[in-house]
């Protein structure tokens, strides 16, 4: 058993009867009452997120997870698949495990995360940036760079981002998976 000191970005806990990860956290000292440990957690089976309070030294329950290296091969009506590097075993995931599906690209590796006591796969951890081909976007003006203008464009593995004025059709972007954000045209 672990206690509310314990709490760090990323540690997975059962609460509710299920299995969450912790977002965010804030330990809160008031200058008057009790400190409280502030929380936001995400749902490993569902996606959920809540906001939870935690008052301090509150016992909580750690899962052990195992990360696991997988390349993802290809998306059919059973879900998206996904080989293990070193076994060669194929595991699907259905796209509410996944955040930010619209990121993966074929033969990309991912890490899995698995609940070591029952061996099933939670979710999956999209690596924090990745260089995508834009397939499609509609072309800049010259000489509109007056301001910070973004316009849509889409990638090849078919998500749909916001890039500046000067991409155009076949640039490498480099995206932030967790937000869809564009970072920088990637160096060729």
């Amino acid at each position: 058993m672990a206690s509310t000191s314990d709490i760090k970005n990323g540690l997975c806990m059962e609460f509710n009867n299920d299995i969450y990860r912790v977002v965010e956290f804030q330990h809160v000292k008031p200058g008057k009452g009790a400190a409280f440990v502030r929380t936001k957690l995400k749902s490993l089976t569902t996606g959920k997120v809540l906001d939870n309070t935690f008052p301090s030294g509150h016992k909580i329950v750690e899962v052990q997870i195992e990360r696991r290296k997988y390349q993802y091969l290809y998306k059919d009506d059973m879900g998206y698949h996904f080989m293990n590097n070193e076994t060669y075993d194929q595991i699907f995931l259905q796209e509410a495990m996944i955040d930010n599906p619209g990121f993966l690209s074929e033969s990309m590796n991912v890490e899995v995360l698995f609940d070591a006591g029952n061996e099933t796969p939670l979710t999956l951890d999209l690596p924090a940036h990745v260089e995508l081909e834009i397939t499609y976007t509609e072309p800049g003006i010259k000489g509109d760079t007056s301001n910070n203008s973004l316009k849509p464009a889409t990638v090849g593995s078919g998500a749909e981002i916001r890039v500046p004025l000067f991409i155009n059709q076949g640039d490498i972007v480099k995206v932030d998976t967790r937000t869809g954000a564009y970072l920088e045209r990637a160096k060729k």
